[in-house]
């Protein structure tokens, strides 16, 4: 799989966070069950963007075919807020088979972005 990164708007473009560090920053968290409506994104343009990666038939089939490979069994990192820094496709598949929580860990404070006012296009993958 390729590098992942969590995109969140930054000051003059996205700020970042690389997945991999994240996952290790909530490796320890407890988990709790919560409910998928009460996570925004959902109902957000989260994985396609207009100019970057405009929503083709080949992106959708990809990440339905993300969304059918997840392993269930690990919960969804959210940052402050309850934004999803991690399981988007997690949360898909929660949604797919029915569910309405899903388990997440949550990180306190927010850790300092591995990239700052970036475009995906910027980062190394």
């Amino acid at each position: 799989m390729r590098k992942q990164y969590s995109f969140w708007p930054g000051d003059e473009g996205l700020d970042a966070w690389d997945v991999d560090k994240v996952i290790e920053l909530a490796r320890c968290l407890p988990i709790e069950e919560v409910d998928i409506d009460s996570i925004d994104q959902v109902d957000t343009n989260y994985w396609f963007s207009d100019d970057l990666w405009p929503p083709t038939v080949r992106l959708i089939v990809e990440h339905v075919q993300l969304i059918q490979e997840v392993d269930t069994s690990f919960p969804v990192v959210l940052g402050p807020g309850g934004r999803v820094m991690d399981g988007m496709h997690r949360l898909a598949r929660a949604m797919l088979d029915g569910r309405s929580t899903i388990n997440a860990v949550r990180l306190e404070d927010l850790p300092p972005a591995d990239y700052r006012n970036c475009t995906p296009r910027d980062l190394p993958y």
